[in-house]
C-alpha cells in the first residue's frame, strides 16, 4: 500500500532545512540536470547530419586515438556494459568500426575506428568545433575556465561521497 497524499504531504512538511550550502548545492544540481538536457539535445543535433546518435558519436569518440574493449569503454563513460556493446555492434554492423583481437585478453576484442568510422567522426567535429567556438565567445573564456574549475571541485566532492 502507498502511503496517502497527506502523509507524504507530512514528510516533506518535516524534512529538515538544508543548510544555506546545502541550498547552493542543490542549485547547481538542478542547473547541471537541466544542462545535461541541453547538452544531450545538442550532442544530436549535432550528430544527425552524420547520419549518427548521440551515442553512436560517443562511442566513435573513445576510439579516437586507439582501439579499446566495450569494458574500458563503459567505465570511462560510466555506462552499462551492455548499452555500449549494442552501440558498438551497430557501428561494426554500419562499417564505422571493427573488432580486432586483443593481446591482452582472448575473449575482450578490441573496438577501432575504420577509414569511414574516422571520416564520420571528422565531420562531426568540424561542426562541433564550430558549436563550442562560438559559445565559447559568447560565454566567455574566464568565466568558462572558472565554471570548469568549479564543476572540477563538485564532480570530486560527489564521486568521493555518494548518498547513502
Amino acid at each position: 500500500m502507498s502511503p496517502s497524499l497527506e502523509t507524504r504531504q507530512d514528510a516533506v512538511k518535516s524534512a529538515p532545512p538544508r543548510s544555506p550550502a546545502g541550498e547552493a548545492f542543490n542549485e547547481v544540481l538542478l542547473l547541471v540536470l537541466r544542462l545535461n538536457g541541453s547538452f544531450t539535445a545538442a550532442g544530436e543535433a549535432l550528430a544527425k547530419p552524420a547520419g549518427q546518435s548521440l551515442a553512436r558519436w560517443v562511442v566513435l569518440d573513445q576510439c579516437r586515438d586507439s582501439p579499446a574493449t566495450v569494458s574500458d569503454i563503459a567505465r570511462r563513460l560510466r555506462q552499462a556494459r551492455q548499452s555500449v556493446q549494442r552501440v558498438a555492434d551497430l557501428l561494426v554492423d554500419d562499417g564505422l568500426c571493427v573488432y580486432q583481437d586483443n593481446p591482452h585478453h582472448q575473449r575482450a576484442k578490441l573496438i577501432a575506428l575504420t577509414e569511414a568510422g574516422r571520416a564520420t567522426l571528422h565531420g562531426i567535429d568540424v561542426a562541433q568545433r564550430r558549436w563550442c567556438d562560438g559559445l565559447g565567445e559568447t560565454v566567455g573564456q574566464a568565466t568558462l575556465q572558472r565554471t570548469a574549475t568549479g564543476l572540477r571541485h563538485v564532480m570530486d566532492a560527489v564521486e568521493n561521497a555518494p548518498p547513502s
